[in-house]
């Protein structure tokens, strides 16, 4: 089979591709383009330029022919300019996941297609299983065997055609073995650090970053005292009658005014900062970390409370209107009136949480069993049955 790898210049896409290889494939490595500018992005944080150099030395240590591909207008399109948009609306937005869904396993398969691939693949730490459900093919995304890294959470909007194309040859090996292998082929990757930071960009100063476009204001930290009036609800799952009107008590974050704290310090701009952020907010000599509740970007006024536990930092459930939810295996989307108890989290590596999903008439609420800490509107909440991931969001509240 004619397989089209993505070539990064890391570790993982490099030992994928040698795998890919002793499998018996015929393959072709492919490395993207997707970001040139320098603005806030950290010193020696893995520029594109060295991303390159090390992906062809392993193309050509793996004797397999190497391609590149310009998708930065795209990328720049897609994903920088959504987050810039979402950052000036107070919402936090995954970069990564929009960039699996937009680039890697939309744009990027049409350039792989051009050199006549039948599959693409990846280093992504996930599994893909075929099953026939009433009488139909139908790819399951499965976490990654590796828990430590599993990456499924970062491919949650993918489609069921994305799926049927795509390849995850590390879903079943563990991160030490991958190390193993590259040392024993000696790839030039072997011992390369893995990325951080946003997805083809790096590792970011997010306000010098974000500056690009949003204008720095100052405005009042506002210290929201312990003892503050918000719901509170037990650690169980309600039941399957339970009202519209509750599911949004439960679901929708408390509003604060000015009054509601003490001004704690000032911020260069509420756009900036994130919900359960704890760097950055620069205020010290407290008894406890201060953490961001709540970003207020038509007042320019940044909400904060001392500790994990600061009873306006955790809430029960969120909200995810219709429109803004995907559904990955669609044989298995609620309707409204429905619900189903689901394995869930809220960000990447978060141990999957006990939650109920209820499809109502405006959207689906997805209720924890116990308190979630720094629900991020913008953030991308995925609901999983066992290891199978089959559904996702963009959490409105």
């Amino acid at each position: 089979m004619k397989v089209v790898i993505g070539l990064s210049g890391g570790v993982d896409s490099s030992v994928a591709a040698y795998l890919l290889k002793l499998q018996g494939h015929e393959v072709i490595a492919m490395f993207m383009k997707n970001w040139h500018d320098t603005t806030g992005v950290l010193k020696g944080d893995c520029p594109w330029d060295e991303d390159v150099t090390f992906a062809e030395l392993v193309a050509r240590k793996l004797d397999i022919p190497f391609h590149t591909v310009d998708l930065s207008e795209a990328y720049r399109e897609k994903v920088v300019d959504y987050m810039f948009s979402e950052y000036e609306k107070g919402r936090t937005p995954n970069p990564d996941v929009l960039c699996n869904r937009e680039v890697k396993f939309d744009l990027f398969v049409k350039e792989a297609k051009k050199l006549g691939a039948e599959k693409v693949a990846t280093g992504h730490y996930s599994r893909i299983e075929e099953c026939i459900v009433n009488g139909k093919k139908v790819y399951r995304l499965l976490a990654g065997l590796d828990a430590n890294k599993d990456q499924s959470y970062f491919l949650c909007q993918l489609s069921q055609q994305q799926l049927g194309i795509s390849l995850f040859p590390l879903g079943e090996i563990e991160k030490p073995e991958v190390r193993k292998v590259a040392a024993i082929q000696k790839l030039a990757t072997a011992t390369r650090k893995d990325s951080q930071g946003i997805c083809f960009v790096g590792k970011v100063d997010l306000p010098v970053f974000l500056q690009q476009k949003l204008k720095a204001r100052k405005g009042d930290i506002i210290e929201l005292p312990k003892d503050i009036n918000v719901p509170v609800f037990e650690d169980s799952l309600p039941e399957n009658e339970i009202s519209e009107q509750l599911l949004q008590e439960m679901s929708v974050p408390a509003k604060f005014l000015a009054g509601d704290g003490v001004i704690a310090g000032k911020h260069n701009g509420a756009h900036f900062f994130t919900v359960g952020q704890r760097k950055g907010i620069n205020i010290g000599g407290k008894a406890q970390p201060l953490f961001v509740i709540n970003v207020d970007v038509a007042n320019n006024l940044l909400f904060v409370g001392q500790g994990h536990d600061h009873p306006a930092l955790n809430r029960k459930g969120l909200f995810i209107p219709w429109g803004e939810d995907h559904w990955l295996r669609p044989d298995m989307k609620l309707k409204p009136g429905e619900s189903r108890e689901e394995l869930a989290r809220i960000r990447y590596r978060q141990p999957l949480q006990e939650a109920k999903l209820f499809a109502r008439k405006k959207g689906l609420y997805l209720i924890f069993k116990e308190l979630q800490r720094g629900i991020t509107p913008g953030q991308f909440a995925a609901w999983y049955d066992g290891d199978e991931l089959i559904g996702s969001g963009v959490i409105f509240a």
